[in-house]
């Protein structure tokens, strides 16, 4: 039985059914986001900017996604430690940021990484990754000793998971360099007596397959050969006495051929369930002694890559393995430049054009970088396409993912099969989908803007405290707090609004109270990578392009440093979070009184003074019912900070004061009420040297990132400046819109920098069609 959608027929047999039921409640749950980055080139000197791109989609059907609105960026050194950081802001149109590399980093390979909240629930497996190398031509570059080179590394994969004694099977091998790149050799497999029972050899990067049917009793082993003549040995992978056995071969007239096989007694049926990245595309029974036959319709399989998984009676997963299917839909990306070749300083006219399949849209959105390429910058830096369709959903690294996305031939379907058996699934756990209770998933996704999380505890016993009235401040303009009562784990959290950049946060419960101790989480994930770093190395010969691209990098900062570090300030809103108040006054426009009890009682209508037991509080009248008195005080504010010691606002010099606002009836912030709000606001918004409690937390902590703008002269629109122009990255868009027709135009111009430059593009369209292209022009230095 083959289902084409969701909803079962009375057909469907029950345990079939069931299996069904329990994934599509598991996906239900465990909604997939995947996040591609595209970086302006994968090699940088320290004194450069990290320039980027995120786009982001959901994990089935890779359409733009409106969920998470904050992605997280590490780029962590090769000891997993994260030297940068940031915040980025999400929307459907994705997200980009910059990263400046401080001198202070020392040369080698670096993981940069991206995810959002919710991706932590999964771990770092899901997060996108991506290798850079660093250089800091200012430190010595600190190579490797030379030592004993190190070994490759040799893995080996039965198809479907297991072999079983007495069942013919097939094993996947992949031999990769220490530096991940895939090893060709030839190999035998030979038995306890030195029987050669089959010959072989890798097929392509590294990987290849053989067959065997382990025999009982027998134990063998592998031996490899490269063209160097090395030799390894590795013995088979273990042989089960009972099991099951899986292989898929093609079945003719675009079928998929998937046979099972098993010793097990007593087995009655076996089920097959298939789906392309959470959609549910077969599942059907068939009887079996030892062996049975599913034929499936490649035409049903999804793009991209599917997952097979053979049940047993018992619904209990036996056997699995992946499937990949050449994407049909893939955005044809055109890059026509008016010439191929320029002078220094010239302008640079490139037309692109998008041609989306033809039931898809054509507008899209592009990222464009235009960069020198050379030994130290290549051309391989990734692209969206082979991303999407494979890379975000295999476990491992690797090599050349795009050459599977090329036009199909004999050759490149039969490296892909083979890469499917040598790479396993990463984006869940079938014990996790047919558990009858999910998984817990602390980090909720941010639907709305930035999260701050943090909790509330016993100082002496670190127990976690409920029921715990806090309250979060970014001191400033314009005013914002933040209200959160602690949950029973001692949990709270605030939204944000408009919080962008470095800032500081004030902390504090209501009064402020030393029985609690209250800290903030880092939002970032302090999950490790799996992905292993190649060395990082550097040959001598590159050395004389590493010292001129350093003189041009210094060239540049020393020329146009101001020029980069201008940011596009986001559009934010200016009013208080109470809103309009009752009452503004502005205390420059009226008398200034030495003491702030004068200005209150000779002006301010909406605040009544009141000193009881000695000590004084500040009501308002509650307009609404009145104008009688709040019974309780109302909640003072200075530049957005709780104040509960309202002696310190009365001797506080009114002069430092600019602006005092009243809100003259009950307000609320989420589910918490107050008794109207006065709240001061000093010409600065600093606090102006008011005297805060020492029980109450500051901390810096850092918003959503300011955009970077990219600087690029424009030598057509202005005259040649005699300034030197040593850049190498001529420019970067991480947002160009195409037209309702899929055209767009970008201009820019060449540098004193001669040499090949790439234009490397990237994009994808509003219904989830994605493509990339490259296009390669040179730039000739004019005679002096």
């Amino acid at each position: 039985m083959t289902l084409s959608s969701l909803p079962l027929t009375a057909q469907t047999p029950a345990p079939a059914n069931t299996l069904v039921q329990s994934f599509d409640q598991y996906r239900r749950q465990a909604l997939q986001e995947k996040l591609f980055m595209h970086t302006d080139q994968a090699f940088y000197l320290t004194g450069e900017i990290i320039w980027f791109k995120l786009y982001y989609v959901d994990g089935a059907f890779h359409q733009p996604l409106d969920l998470s609105k904050v992605a997280y960026v590490d780029l962590l050194d090769k000891d997993g430690k994260p030297a940068l950081q940031a915040k980025i802001a999400l929307s459907p149109d994705g997200g980009n940021g910059s990263l400046f590399l401080p001198a202070s980093l020392n040369s080698g390979t670096y993981l940069i990484r991206a995810y959002t909240s919710w991706m932590k629930n999964f771990g770092p497996d899901f997060f996108f990754e991506k290798p850079l190398t660093i250089v800091n031509t200012f430190k010595p570059l600190g190579l490797p000793l030379l030592t004993e080179t190190a070994s490759d590394d040799v893995q080996l994969f039965p198809e479907g998971g297991q072999l079983v004694q007495g069942l013919p099977g097939n094993v996947a091998f992949k031999i990769t360099n220490p530096s991940g790149r895939g090893v060709a050799v030839r190999g035998w497999l030979l038995t306890d007596k030195n029987d050669t029972l089959t010959l072989f050899q890798t097929h392509k990067f590294g990987i290849g397959t053989f067959a065997v049917t382990p025999q009982a009793n027998v134990s063998y082993r592998i031996v490899f050969q490269d063209e160097k003549g090395t030799i390894r040995t590795r013995p088979l992978p273990a042989v089960q006495a009972r099991g099951y056995t899986m292989h898929v071969a093609d079945g003719g007239t675009n079928q998929l051929k998937v046979t099972v096989a098993t010793n097990v007694d007593g087995a009655s049926a076996v089920y097959l369930f298939a789906h392309t990245r959470h959609d549910i595309k077969v599942a059907d029974m068939k009887p079996i002694q030892r062996e049975t036959t599913f034929l499936l319709d490649r035409n049903v399989l999804g793009d991209g890559i599917s997952h097979l998984t053979i049940f047993d009676a018992n619904q209990k997963p036996v056997c699995e393995r992946l499937y990949f299917k050449r994407p049909a839909q893939q955005l044809a990306i055109s890059l026509t430049s008016d010439q191929r070749q320029y002078t220094s300083r010239s302008a640079v006219k490139l037309d692109v054009s998008v041609q989306a399949p033809v039931t898809k849209t054509s507008q899209a959105g592009l990222s464009v970088a235009v960069y020198r390429v050379d030994s130290l910058a290549t051309t391989d830096s990734g692209n969206i396409l082979s991303y999407l369709w494979m890379t975000s959903d295999l476990r491992g690294a690797i090599e050349s993912p795009a050459y599977y996305l090329q036009p199909e031939t004999p050759e490149q379907l039969q490296a892909a099969d083979n890469l499917m058996l040598t790479h396993g699934w990463r984006r869940f756990r079938w014990n996790e989908v047919l558990s009858t209770s999910q998984p817990a998933r602390p980090f909720i996704p941010e639907y709305n803007r930035l999260l701050v999380q943090g909790r509330v505890t016993n100082p002496t016993s670190g127990a976690p405290v409920s029921d715990v009235l806090t309250y979060l401040t970014p001191p400033g303009k314009p005013v914002r707090l933040y209200a959160s009562r602690s949950n029973s784990a001692g949990q709270i959290q605030f939204e944000l609004e408009d919080y962008y950049g470095p800032k500081n946060l004030i902390l504090q419960t209501n009064p402020p109270d030393s029985l609690y101790n209250l800290t903030i989480a880092t939002p970032f994930s302090a999950s490790r990578s799996s992905t292993r770093l190649a060395d990082f190395s550097l040959p001598e010969s590159q050395a004389d392009l590493l010292v001129r691209r350093s003189v041009a990098m210094q060239v540049q900062s020393t020329y146009t440093g101001e020029q980069v570090s201008q940011y596009r300030l986001p559009t934010v809103d200016s009013t208080a979070f109470y809103g309009t108040p009752s009452e503004s006054y502005l205390l420059d426009i009226y008398t200034r009184f030495p003491r702030m009890e004068e200005v209150l009682r000779e002006y301010v209508r909406g605040v009544m003074p009141r000193k009881r037991q000695g000590s004084f509080r500040l009501f308002v009248p509650n307009i609404p019912y009145g104008a009688t008195l709040f019974d309780e005080p109302s909640l003072v504010l200075m530049d957005g900070v709780p104040i509960f010691d309202m002696d310190k606002v009365i001797d506080f010099s009114p002069l430092k004061i600019k602006q005092l606002d009243v809100v003259t009836n009950q307000h609320f912030i989420g589910a918490n009420p107050f008794s109207g709000i006065i709240s001061f606001m000093t010409y600065k918004g600093d606090l102006a040297g008011f005297p805060l409690t020492n029980k109450l937390v500051k901390l810096d902590y850092d918003g959503l990132q300011l955009q970077r703008e990219f600087y690029t002269p424009r030598y057509d629109r202005t005259a040649t400046s005699r300034l030197p122009d040593a850049r190498t990255l001529l420019y970067w868009n991480p947002d160009l819109k195409t037209d309702a027709q899929g055209k767009a135009q970008i201009n820019f111009s060449t540098s004193d920098q001669g040499g090949t430059y790439l234009i490397d593009v990237n994009g994808l369209t509003t219904q989830g069609v994605a493509g990339s292209q490259q296009l390669i022009f040179t730039v000739k230095n004019q005679p002096k």
